[in-house]
């Protein structure tokens, strides 16, 4: 059985290292899918185009199933692993860090790109907040104008979220419903 919830950011975060003159500015995103990921690092790649490397790590889906990250030119490993592995400890899913390596003209070696990339990511992450999240099913109920008291009431008591809504003769409404009381509500609605 899944997951009746999963946790991502409450808000965006930032973070900031300094280790042996270079600067690292971490980015914690909610994002919704890999397209918003994408677009989104894109766009920090743009703002911080005078950086050496925009380093990433994103994670997305209830499953947590679609992940990615880059090393954006730093040696292999050193980067996106260190920063996706902050969000794989704390199980968050539906977000992006970025973290942009200014370069102070010392190297920091393996060890050290992989601490300092981890702490830049971990301090954007604490700083963006953890929430619970409910995972919903999208349910479309059609009916009868004449049936409009009862299925109104049903989605009143349950307290279940209206997506869209068309009242006519015949009446489609479209319910995010939180999993574990999918089965009740199908069967309140007639559904089953």
């Amino acid at each position: 059985m899944e997951a009746d919830k999963y946790y991502t950011i409450e808000n965006t975060g930032e973070g900031k290292v300094t280790e042996k003159m270079s600067r690292f500015l971490s980015f914690a995103i909610p994002v919704s899918d890999v397209e918003e990921a994408r677009v989104t690092i894109k766009a920090y790649q743009n703002q911080y185009h005078d950086s050496r490397h925009v380093c990433w790590a994103y994670v997305v889906g209830p499953q947590r199933d679609n992940y990615n990250c880059s090393d954006n030119g730093e040696p292999s490993g050193t980067a996106g692993k260190p920063i996706l592995g902050q969000i794989n400890s704390r199980e968050l899913t539906n977000v992006l860090v970025v973290v942009v390596r200014y370069f102070g003209g010392i190297k920091l070696g393996t060890p050290g790109l992989i601490a300092a990339y981890r702490e830049s990511a971990s301090l954007a992450l604490d700083s963006a907040g953890r929430k619970e999240v409910q995972r919903m099913e999208r349910i479309e109920v059609v009916f009868p104008y004449t049936s409009m008291n009862d299925v109104m009431k049903v989605v009143k008591e349950m307290n279940l979220n209206i997506l869209e809504r068309s009242f006519d003769n015949v009446c489609t409404i479209l319910l995010d419903v939180p999993l574990p009381l999918v089965a009740e509500a199908k069967g309140r609605l007639g559904l089953e």
